[in-house]
């Protein structure tokens, strides 16, 4: 039978593995982001001929946006697949990316569509704008030099993908170990998926936490990040649309 000094010694070496864990996630995600945003910077600057001036005149511009989302999001998930492998874990069991079941793609469907109606109604009756300005302008800059299909990829199909396997992927597995623990690491990944959209105001951060509760859920209900994936693109394409609409029939 174990001394009470040598199960306090095992409680506490359990503790520090426990916390390296969860650091070592968060270390390996900044990691792999930092590295993908700065080959996104690389060939932005090297697209605009190392013209610092013409990139932060429009940081929003369609081709801007198309170009560091085409190039951040696939080396991020390389990265990603690579950091799960060194473990040895199988890189799709581990990021979450199976298949859903039928029964939580019909939840995520009515969810999804719920949340979306509520976020409008709740733009509608504080008079906020629909459409935030840094849309408008990489639609408008997209569609008058030919890169409104490219942006479309972009924005509908690759910024999803490499946002849902790094928050509700790589982050949810390393930090999400317990029932208990998703209550406080849903909400912690989420706020951390807010804050890096520094496109959008407050208003529009708050809409994003609530967007990264919503997958993070059904991450956590699910067991798939292709789900949230799916998920994710259509909330893209909804705002999309909006954007066309608000363009073309409001301004």
């Amino acid at each position: 039978m174990l001394s009470s000094t040598a199960t306090w010694r095992m409680k506490l070496w359990g503790y520090l593995a426990t916390f390296w864990g969860y650091l070592a996630t968060l270390l390996w995600s900044v990691l792999v982001f930092a590295i993908a945003q700065a080959a996104g910077f690389a060939v932005l600057w090297w697209w605009y001929g190392g013209n610092l001036g013409l990139i932060a005149a429009q940081p929003y511009s369609g081709i801007a946006v198309t170009l560091v989302t085409l190039v951040t999001n696939p080396i991020e998930i390389a990265l990603l697949v690579a950091v799960a492998g060194l473990g040895k874990w199988n890189a799709a069991e581990y990021l979450g990316l199976v298949r859903p079941a039928l029964g939580e793609v019909k939840v995520a469907a009515i969810a999804v569509l719920l949340f979306i109606g509520l976020g409008d109604a709740i733009i509608y009756l504080t008079t906020q704008e629909v459409v935030p300005p840094f849309e408008i302008q990489a639609y408008q800059t997209a569609r008058a030099t030919g890169w409104l299909p490219a942006l479309a990829i972009a924005t509908v199909l690759f910024a999803p993908a490499g946002e849902e396997i790094l928050f509700r992927g790589f982050l949810f597995r390393g930090w999400v170990r317990s029932e208990r623990g998703a209550l406080i690491a849903i909400p912690l990944i989420s706020l951390i998926f807010a804050s890096l959209h520094v496109q959008y105001d407050i208003f529009g951060m708050g809409q994003i936490f609530g967007v990264g509760l919503l997958l993070g859920w059904l991450r956590w209900r699910s067991g798939s990040t292709l789900l949230t994936i799916g998920c994710h693109a259509f909330i893209n394409l909804e705002s999309s649309i909006e954007t066309v609409v608000k363009v073309h029939w409001f301004s």
